[in-house]
Parts: structure tokens; C-alpha cells; sequence
């Protein structure tokens, strides 16, 4: 009796976050794979800690040559590889050595803004990247775009998804606080990110601090992150600097805070959209946040405020402050119901459809 050869599955990743070892073991697991993950440093303004399953062979980037690279990859002889992009050129030696023999995925997360940058890559990237890529893996729909561009025509050869929340773990999130918050809704908006100024944090900082008593009603701002603008945090009794959480410590917190906001000058994706949608949370996202076109709807389970304006995430805001708490828990209940278009199983679905 022949034993079923057990599909080999190679990442070369640069910053690694928990969401994305979440679908690895979902993969791992779900389809009896082996996953091998090439990737660098965590950035130290987002410290996540990992722990990999025995499924799941870790390796330091920094630690191999262009070359060492290449030979470690044909010691794996994998079936499917999975590339971030093409900025790496150890990366691409390593795509243009196997030759096309395996799905050769590249990784695409930049939504098409009709750049000069971009409008230049739409002409040479058909020339270059096929050369080293079979199919290109996008987020959604805004991606998808710019990947046609770049010259993947046959909608098989763009697949999307490319990023999935721990949606198990945010769902538990939610049937954990559920009860409590449909007792008490909590009157706080939770933002969760860098504190950086691409991301908007000054523009909600300053929106919430023009609020006045009347007009705040008791809501406050929990801030959960780090950055060069720390600096800058408001001496506001109403807003709080909680700083970095690991995700299995959010909890504590999520019980506590009602409504997500992400008025980010501009997002190419946004996983923690999904997750808090995940975690049952209505929300306002600015309109650049390509995520937020997959799980926030107008007035269903939230609100878009334009990006870079202090006038509109305070409109926002207050759409949200003078909504009833029924009102709150029916879009908690929308964007839980969102959530579930993505998750690790349709991601690792995707690899698996793809592996010959």
C-alpha cells in the first residue's frame, strides 16, 4: 500500500505576525502538511511572540545566503512556495531555481492607486515577474486590480484572501463577552495599531479631544499600541494609553471597549479590521482601508470617515455616540456575520487548491 506523500509547503515571509501562524496551522493540521517558514526579525514596534507547533520548521533569514537559501529550499523540495512580494532578491533566486516546477505564489497587498510607481511596474511587471511567479495571492478585491496589471489575466492565476484574522480566537473573544456586553454595552471606542501618523492616531486623538462633556456622553478612547508618536498622547482623563497587547492578552480588554475605530491615512489590507469584526465590534474605518471593503458596510455595522480629516472622524464618532446600545449590538452581530468570508480554512484552501 503506498503512504500518501505528505505535501511540503515553503513561506518566505519577511515580519511574521500571529494571525498569519494562525492560518499555518490551520493548514498544517487541516491537510497533514509540512510547513516550512523562511522569514525575518519581528519589527520591534509590534513584538509578537510565536509559538509553532511541531508541524511547523522555523528559519532565520538572516542566517542563510543567497545561496545557503537556495540549497536549504532544494533540501526541502517543496510542492508549494509562498513569496512576500519580490523586494528580496535571495527570494527570487530561490523562485527562479525551481523553475516553475511547483506553484511559485507571489504575494501582492498593495491596492492599485494608478501611481507613477505603480503605472511603471504594470509595464515591466508582465516582462519581469512571470519569470519567477506562477500565480499572485491578493487580499480582495482593491489588490486584484493592480495584480491584473502586473499581468496575471486568468482570474485562476489571482486568488484572494491572501489574509485571514485568527478568526477562531476572536470569535471566542466574542462569545465570551457577548452577554456581558448585551447587559451593559461599554461606551469605549478601542483603537489598536501603531501610534504613527499614517495610521491616523492624530487625527482621532484630536477629534476625540474636541468632543465636550455634553457631546461625549461619558464615552472614552482606550489606545492600544506603540510609536514614535507617543510623544504626542493626549493629557485627556478620558483617554487611555493601554500599549502593546499580545493577541491572546486582549481579552481583558475587549470585554471593556465597545466600538473599534482605524481612520488610517491609508491601509493596504488591515487584519485587525477583521478581527474585530471577528470579535463582534461595530466600527469606523476611514475609506482608504482596503479591509474595511470587505467587513464594514455603511450603517450596518458602522461608519467610513474620510482619511487625514479631523471634521469627519469626529462626525464619525458621534454617529456612534448618539446610536442606541441596540443599535451597537445589531452591528456587533453584522460584523461577526462579515467575518466569517475569511478564515484560515478558506486560506488554507486556497494553498491546497493550488498544490499539484
Amino acid at each position: 500500500m503506498l503512504i500518501p506523500h505528505k505535501k511540503k509547503i515553503l513561506f518566505l515571509y519577511f515580519e511574521l505576525a500571529g494571525y498569519v501562524v494562525a492560518c499555518m496551522e490551520k493548514l498544517a493540521a487541516k491537510y497533514d502538511s509540512e510547513v516550512h517558514v523562511v522569514r525575518y526579525p519581528v519589527n520591534a514596534v509590534a513584538p509578537f511572540q510565536f509559538k509553532f507547533s511541531e508541524r511547523i520548521h522555523d528559519y532565520a533569514r538572516e542566517k542563510y545566503s543567497n545561496e545557503q537559501l537556495i540549497t536549504l529550499v532544494n533540501e526541502i523540495n517543496p510542492d508549494f512556495v509562498y513569496v512576500c512580494g519580490w523586494a528580496d532578491k535571495g527570494y527570487l533566486a530561490v523562485c527562479k531555481s525551481i523553475n516553475k516546477r511547483v506553484p511559485v505564489v507571489m504575494t501582492l497587498d498593495n491596492p492599485w492607486l494608478g501611481t507613477l510607481k505603480q503605472r511603471i511596474a504594470s509595464l515591466l511587471g508582465p516582462l519581469y515577474l512571470h519569470q519567477f511567479f506562477t500565480h499572485c495571492w491578493v487580499p480582495g478585491a482593491p489588490n486584484a486590480e493592480y495584480a491584473r496589471r502586473l499581468g496575471f489575466k486568468n482570474d485562476r492565476l489571482i486568488q484572494s484572501g491572501m489574509y485571514s484574522a485568527d478568526v477562531d480566537l476572536f470569535h471566542q473573544y466574542y462569545n465570551e463577552t457577548k452577554e456581558a456586553k448585551e447587559n451593559k454595552f461599554p461606551h469605549r471606542f478601542i483603537y489598536v495599531g501603531r501610534y504613527t501618523e499614517l495610521k491616523g492616531i492624530r487625527e482621532l486623538w484630536q477629534a476625540f479631544s474636541s468632543l465636550n462633556d455634553n457631546e461625549r456622553k461619558g464615552w472614552e478612547l482606550w489606545c492600544l499600541g506603540k510609536g514614535e508618536l507617543h510623544a504626542e498622547f493626549p493629557k485627556n482623563d478620558s483617554i487611555r494609553d493601554v500599549g502593546f497587547v499580545q493577541p491572546d492578552q486582549l481579552k481583558k480588554y475587549l470585554i471593556d471597549a465597545g466600538v473599534f475605530i482605524l481612520p488610517t491615512h491609508y491601509e493596504h489590507w488591515g487584519v485587525v479590521v477583521h478581527e474585530y469584526a471577528a470579535s463582534g465590534f461595530p466600527m469606523i474605518c476611514s475609506t482608504t482601508t482596503s479591509a474595511a471593503t470587505t467587513f464594514l458596510k455603511e450603517g450596518e455595522n458602522g461608519f467610513f470617515c474620510q482619511p487625514k480629516s479631523v471634521e469627519s472622524v469626529r462626525e464619525s464618532l458621534l454617529k456612534i455616540i448618539n446610536s442606541s446600545d441596540e443599535q451597537l449590538i445589531a452591528m456587533g452581530k453584522k460584523s461577526v456575520e462579515l467575518s466569517k468570508l475569511i478564515t484560515p480554512d478558506t486560506w488554507a484552501d486556497t494553498i491546497m487548491s493550488l498544490v499539484k
